[in-house]
């Protein structure tokens, strides 16, 4: 099915947008959709986008391989569905909040908890968002700027900057997650350490002495992210000051 512009959308956004049926509906409910969806994302959750094929999904859900595709054309359309349904609603928001920062950074500190969750999905998306549950997100974050002066496509902007901003955190966190063993973060430090060198880097060089990228035992999980944040908001409300002066 085409959408107004002319251009094929793929099986997964017509069945998300009503536009086409499911596949294998009226099958026996053994298996369906839903349930194929919430099987792969546990098992991206649990094991890695990697280790997620047909195959292993198929021996999760007890069933043959061949079964899946009754309801699912392949994995790219199987990667649609999850990324549709993994982040579950948004906050939800006036159209016009009376305090847009404290809206702002709710939404932020929750998308941010949906990659805490769901890790494998900053390797997933790679393309603005077509599926009504990422829409939701984006629909949500303009919201939050619906009292403020700013024009639309500014509100666009400070929503675009705010969401690269998390996400590059959140895939900062994961791959450091990731990394061998225990004190990823301290043995980056010690890397640094050896490999900052003050005539080449002097202003890493600072930072690296001043303890920068070590360990902070009394900080929580999300505070370095918290304080991007609030750097980055302080940003976006100077822009809003300006705009209420124009």
């Amino acid at each position: 099915m085409r959408d107004d512009t002319g251009n094929e959308l793929p099986h997964a956004l017509n069945v998300l947008w009503g536009r086409a049926k499911p596949k294998g509906r009226g099958r026996a409910p053994a298996l369906s959709l839903e349930r194929i969806v919430a099987a792969a994302v546990a098992l991206a959750d649990e094991e890695g986008l990697a280790a997620l094929s047909m195959a292993r999904l198929a021996e999760r859900l007890g069933c043959a391989p061949m079964s899946l595709y009754r309801h699912v054309a392949g994995k790219d359309d199987l990667r649609l569905f999850m990324l549709d349904a993994a982040p579950g609603p948004p906050p939800e928001f006036d159209t016009a909040p009376a305090d847009w920062r404290g809206s702002l950074t709710r939404w932020a500190v929750e998308l941010f908890g949906v990659y805490a969750r769901h890790p494998w999905i900053v390797q997933l998306v790679n393309s603005p968002p077509a599926d009504p549950g990422q829409l939701a997100w984006l629909d949500a974050a303009l919201r939050t700027l619906g009292g403020t002066p700013l024009d639309l496509r500014t509100r666009i902007s400070v929503v675009m900057l705010v969401t690269h901003y998390v996400r590059g955190a959140a895939q900062l966190l994961t791959s450091m997650a990731a990394e061998p063993g225990e004190g990823a973060d301290e043995a980056y430090a010690v890397l640094l350490t050896e490999l900052v060198d003050p005539g080449r880097f002097p202003a890493l060089a600072g930072a690296v002495r001043a303890g920068v990228f070590a360990p902070n035992p009394g900080a929580g999980p999300d505070d370095d992210f918290r304080a991007g944040l609030d750097h980055l908001l302080d940003g976006v409300g100077v822009a809003i000051e300006r705009a209420a002066r124009s």
